[in-house]
């Protein structure tokens, strides 16, 4: 598995008893479960095996803890992304590796447990700015690969040069949106993968 750098840096104070980054790992299936509002403090302390006292020695409420479990899975599924892409193979293929990624995760149970940028975007993005800023932050790191991946391909011939890569990369961020969103109902692997299909079909 990928790691990412910490979090939060430890103080010079007296040093934390746990790791951060494991907790916040433990918290992150908690708030894709059951969204900021809907996670109790109580169950994110069962989930990280840690009491309420231990929790608020590192974060100073509920949100801070929301904050870096959203930084850390933004984080960790970005660099997860980018490690499956292979330089050897052509733009078009490189689409259809990050398609692929969001279709096999879409798939049951990990499809039933979603996204969190996701559903961060369906539950707080009009209603919170700092939240709104960084999912719209996190979608844009999406959109810009898949830019990216497109006009390689114009330039590898792989991919039309007359598509729009801005237009194109818009929409397939969108179609990869759709697959965390319907695959929070159950969809089997087959049904996605066919997904991908079709949406490489708006590069042809």
């Amino acid at each position: 598995m990928i790691t990412a750098p910490a979090t939060h840096r430890r103080s010079r104070g007296r040093p934390r008893e746990f790791d951060i980054d494991a907790a916040l790992d433990a918290a992150i299936p908690v708030f894709q479960a059951r969204g900021y509002e809907g996670a109790s403090l109580a169950q994110l302390c069962a989930a990280m095996k840690l009491t309420p006292g231990s929790v608020y020695k590192a974060f100073p409420d509920k949100r801070a803890v929301f904050l870096a479990a959203f930084d850390r899975y933004a984080g960790l599924s970005h660099a997860e992304l980018r490690a499956r892409l292979d330089d050897r193979l052509n733009g078009l293929e490189r689409v259809r590796t990050v398609l692929t990624a969001y279709a096999e995760k879409a798939q049951a149970p990990e499809g039933r447990a979603g996204c969190l940028v996701t559903r961060s975007a369906l539950d707080l993005a009009v209603c919170d700015a700092e939240m709104a800023e960084k999912i719209a932050a996190a979608m844009g790191r999406l959109e810009a690969m898949l830019r990216d991946e497109i006009r390689l391909g114009q330039t590898d011939g792989s991919i039309p040069a007359e598509l729009d890569p801005d237009a194109a990369a818009l929409t397939l961020l969108c179609v990869v949106q759709g697959f965390r969103v319907v695959g929070k109902t159950g969809r089997s692997r087959p049904d996605m993968m066919a997904c991908v299909v079709q949406a490489m079909k708006t590069l042809a």
